[in-house]
């Protein structure tokens, strides 16, 4: 007896030609044909960060280098004078003055501005109420323009009327000349960077602070470890990668001060706040001395690649480890 099943007809076998196989290696859809168009695709997107990099960055370090060694004037042609224009510039009586300046307000830098965001983000890490509040408070000068924050300085030690010799009167105590002051005028600056560029490396410090385990000073409680203790024992060594690059990343940008000596003193007085690139600044816009300008960047560059060098060796062995 047949059922339904078998009458159906199954459908006809088409019999042709096997399709061609392509060789291995030459598929279009191989592993590493994918790689590269993947690649190609983030090369694509990163070709205009690039192009500005080389166009604003790298060709202008090179062409400083160049220009180092050679006497050039705007509108004529460049003259190869060998090392003479570093020769001139170690002549210059504000050479030593600058660098000078310079690495006495590192050394500065160090001593305020390094202590004080550490001993800020300790005092943020113990609150309990209010933290958001002060966190925004204490970045709010970040967000402020250099050289707004630099005129509201140079308003507030205006020796006159000053707010700061304002407060020093009603407080009864002796006014000074802050930046007006050869004695006074560099510190007066380095008081200023600190407080402009603290908020960032206060966060920094508080995150680092933040992720340190409880247990750990849970730990030194109980082995009657007070505060000062829990700092040195616990809180430093925990800290110690991030203050070390905290540190060499200081040093990097407070040899490149330039915009406190520029907008508060020009220099001033007797040449006690002129810095490496405010000497630079001046051998370029003031002297029309592009060669000496230059000569004295790459001795800049010199040294500060010295400290990233430091600094990538360092971040690098850390994250072997």
């Amino acid at each position: 007896m047949k059922t339904a099943a078998d009458t159906v007809t199954p459908p006809p076998v088409v019999v042709g030609p096997p399709e061609a196989v392509p060789p291995a290696g030459r598929r279009s859809g191989s592993p590493w044909r994918r790689r590269l168009a993947e690649q190609g695709r983030a090369y694509a997107f990163l070709a205009g960060g690039l192009l500005c990099f080389a166009l604003f960055s790298w060709y202008p370090a090179i062409r400083a280098v160049v220009i180092a060694f050679q006497k050039y004037t705007p509108g004529s042609d460049p003259e190869w004078v060998g090392t003479d224009n570093f020769t001139r510039v170690f002549d210059d009586p504000e050479f030593g003055a600058a660098w000078r300046n310079t690495f006495t307000f590192t050394a500065l830098a160090l001593l305020i501005g390094f202590a004080v965001p550490f001993v800020m983000a300790l005092v943020l890490n113990e609150l309990r109420h209010a933290r958001a509040f002060f966190r925004v408070v204490v970045y709010l000068p970040v967000m402020i323009p250099p050289v707004v924050s630099a005129l509201l300085w140079k308003w507030f030690y205006d020796p006159g009327a000053g707010l700061a010799n304002e407060a020093l009167r009603f407080a009864h105590l002796p006014t000074s000349n802050w930046s007006n002051g050869a004695d006074t005028a560099l510190i007066s600056l380095v008081i200023v960077a600190t407080w402009a560029n603290m908020g960032g490396t206060v966060l920094i410090y508080l995150a680092a602070l933040q992720g340190i385990p409880g247990e750990l000073y849970e730990a030194a409680e109980l082995d009657g470890a007070n505060l000062l203790q829990r700092i040195r024992h616990v809180t430093i060594p925990q800290t110690r990668f991030i203050v070390l690059m905290l540190m060499l990343l200081q040093i990097i940008a407070t040899m490149q001060i330039f915009t406190e000596p520029f907008v508060i003193t020009g220099g001033g007085p007797e040449n006690s706040t002129v810095t490496v690139l405010y000497l630079i600044y001046k051998y370029a816009f003031l002297y029309n001395d592009f060669g000496g300008a230059c000569a004295l960047s790459v001795m800049l560059l010199v040294l500060l690649s010295a400290f990233s060098a430091v600094y990538l060796r360092l971040t690098r062995s850390e994250g072997e480890d």
